[in-house]
C-alpha cells in the first residue's frame, strides 16, 4: 500500500522511506511490528450479511459467447458450477446440469454499472427519497452511501431485467468529497448488507467543476475552480497528518502505552484512500480539471480508479492509458452545463483505442441502467461512421471487465473464466442490437432472472403495496 507523500509533511514522512534497497528487504520478525503500527481506516461495522443464492449445474450449449477477454466463441458452452464458471468452451457435457439451449443466442458476463444512485435516489422520485447528496459541507467523506440505500427501489428490479448483475451505488456530486460508495450485488433483499459485495473495495466519491461552486458558492464557499481544489489540498493535509498521528499512537501501542488521537470519520475515508484500500472515483467533465485531479493524486500519494462522466476524456485518453485510469463515460450525454459542452459521441471509442485504454459505459441514470449494452451499441455506430469499427468482443468490455477492474473485482467477476464468480447473461440475441433482450441472468450461478418465467421476475414490496392498494 502507499505510503503518502504530502509537501506539508515531507520531512516526516520522506524520513521514513529514506531507505536503501538492503534496509526495505522483510525484517527478521516477518514485518510483525510494522503491521502492529500501521493504523486500519477500513474496519467495518456494517459487514457484508450477503449469501449466493442456491444453484444447481447450468450448461448453457451452443451459444455465441462473448467472454469479456477480447474473445469471441461460435456454437460455445458455458458450464456453471457451484456459483463459478466451471468452464467454457465447445462440446462441453455434464450429466448432472440443467441444459439451457443457447443455439441463435448470445452469453456475455453480467453486466456492471459502476455509476448508480439505485436505492439513494430510489423512484419514485419524491423528496423524501432524496438521500443522496449531505449537501452540508463540501467535504464530507464520513457519510456512506450504503445508509441511504433502499432495497425495496424497484429499479434494481429494472436493471436485472436489463442484465445488471453488480453495481457501484454512489453519493450525488454536489461536494468536493460526497462520501463512501458502495458496491452491491443485484439480487432482492430486505437489508442492504444482504446485497453488499462481500470483499469489494469501497469506492470515494469525488467531483470536480460547477456542482461544489455552484451548491456552496452562497453558503461560504467554495465559489471558484480555485476554491475546489484548495479545498481538496486542505482535506488531504489533514488525513496525511492523521495517518502519521495513528501509525505513532499504534506504535506506542506496542509497549502498553497507546495514546491514539481521537478517531475522525472523515480522515478515515481519506487516509483509506491515500494508502489505496479505498478506490478514488472523481465527477469529472472537463480535460484540464481530470489533468488537474491526477496532479493532485500525484500530491497525495492516492490513486484514481475512474473519471466518471468525462465528456472531454478523449482529450487525454493517452494519459488515461499511460496511469491506469479508467474512463466511466456516457454514449452521448453532452451540452447540458457549460463543463459538458464539448462532447462528441466518439468519447468511449477514443478512450478505448490507446494500448491500456480502460472505456467504461456508465449510467447515472434509473433508465439509463436497464439498457447499457443499447449506450454502447450507440458508441459502435458512431465509432464506425468515423471509421473505427469495433467488434462486439472488444465493446462488451465497456460493460463487464473494465468496470470490474475500476471496482477492483476483475479477479472476481466481470469476464467468463474458469473459477471466477458465475455472472451470467442470456441473450436472445446479439446483445448490441436494438431489439436484444436479457432473456435469463445469473448471480452466482443463481437464475435470478427469467423473461419467460413470471416467478423469477421479482418485484419489490413497494410495489407490491402499490398493486394491493390499487386493488381496494
Amino acid at each position: 500500500m502507499k505510503r503518502p507523500l504530502v509537501a506539508a509533511l515531507a520531512a516526516t514522512l520522506l524520513a521514513g522511506c529514506a531507505t536503501t534497497a538492503a534496509t526495505r528487504d522483510t525484517p527478521p520478525d516477518g514485518g510483525k511490528a510494522a503491521d502492529a503500527a500501521k493504523s486500519s481506516f477500513i474496519d467495518d461495522p456494517y459487514a457484508s450479511t450477503y449469501a449466493a443464492p442456491a444453484s444447481q449445474p447450468v450448461l448453457i450449449a451452443g451459444a455465441t459467447v462473448l467472454t469479456g477477454t477480447g474473445e469471441r466463441l461460435e456454437g460455445a458452452d458455458v458450464l456453471m458450477r457451484d456459483g463459478r464458471i466451471e468452464a467454457v468452451g465447445t462440446g462441453l457435457d455434464a450429466a448432472d446440469a440443467v441444459r439451457v439451449d443457447g443455439k441463435g443466442k448470445w452469453v456475455t458476463p453480467g453486466i456492471i454499472d459502476v455509476h448508480s444512485h439505485l436505492g439513494v435516489y430510489p423512484s419514485p422520485g419524491a423528496r423524501a427519497h432524496s438521500d443522496g447528496n449531505e449537501a452540508t459541507s463540501p467535504v464530507t467523506p464520513n457519510v456512506w452511501a450504503e445508509h441511504s440505500v433502499w432495497p425495496q427501489d424497484p429499479g434494481f428490479d429494472a436493471a436485472r431485467a436489463g442484465g445488471i448483475t453488480t453495481l457501484q451505488v454512489l453519493p450525488g456530486s454536489a461536494n468536493l468529497v460526497g462520501g463512501r460508495g458502495v458496491t452491491l450485488r443485484n439480487v432482492p433483499a430486505t437489508s442492504y448488507q444482504a446485497m453488499k459485495f462481500p470483499g469489494a473495495p469501497w469506492g470515494l466519491k469525488m467531483a470536480c467543476g460547477e456542482n461544489p461552486k455552484r451548491v456552496y458558492g452562497q453558503k461560504g464557499g467554495p465559489s471558484t475552480r480555485m476554491g475546489n481544489v484548495a479545498g481538496y489540498r486542505a482535506a488531504f493535509i489533514d488525513a496525511a497528518d492523521y495517518i502519521r498521528k495513528q501509525e505513532k499512537a499504534a506504535k506506542k501501542g506496542k509497549d502498553g502505552d497507546k495514546d491514539p488521537s481521537k478517531r475522525d470519520l472523515k480522515l478515515d475515508t481519506l487516509a483509506a484512500a491515500i494508502q489505496g484500500d479505498i478506490l478514488v472515483h472523481i465527477h469529472c467533465y472537463r480535460a484540464d480539471e481530470m489533468t488537474t485531479m491526477l496532479d493532485l493524486a500525484k500530491e497525495f500519494g492516492f490513486k484514481v480508479a475512474a473519471f466518471h462522466h468525462g465528456v472531454e476524456a478523449y482529450k487525454i485518453a493517452d494519459r488515461l492509458a499511460k496511469e491506469g485510469v479508467c474512463g466511466a463515460l456516457w454514449a452521448d450525454w453532452w451540452g447540458f452545463k457549460m463543463e459538458a459542452f464539448d462532447g462528441i459521441q466518439e468519447n468511449i471509442a477514443l478512450v478505448d483505442r490507446p494500448e491500456g485504454g480502460c472505456a467504461i459505459v456508465h449510467s447515472d441514470s434509473e433508465e439509463g441502467i436497464q439498457r447499457l449494452n443499447q449506450e454502447a451499441a450507440k458508441v459502435m455506430a458512431h465509432a464506425h461512421k468515423a471509421g473505427i469499427d469495433i467488434p462486439p468482443e472488444r465493446a462488451i468490455r465497456w460493460l463487464t471487465a473494465n468496470p470490474a477492474k475500476a471496482l477492483g473485482l476483475l479477479d472476481r467477476t466481470g469476464t467468463l473464466e474458469a473459477g471466477k464468480l458465475a455472472d451470467v447473461v442470456l441473450w436472445n440475441r446479439d446483445p448490441f442490437s436494438v431489439y436484444a433482450q436479457a432473456e435469463q441472468v445469473w448471480i452466482d450461478g443463481a437464475r435470478v432472472y427469467d423473461r419467460h418465467d413470471r416467478s423469477l421476475q421479482h418485484v419489490s414490496d413497494f410495489m407490491l403495496g402499490q398493486s394491493a392498494g390499487g386493488a381496494r
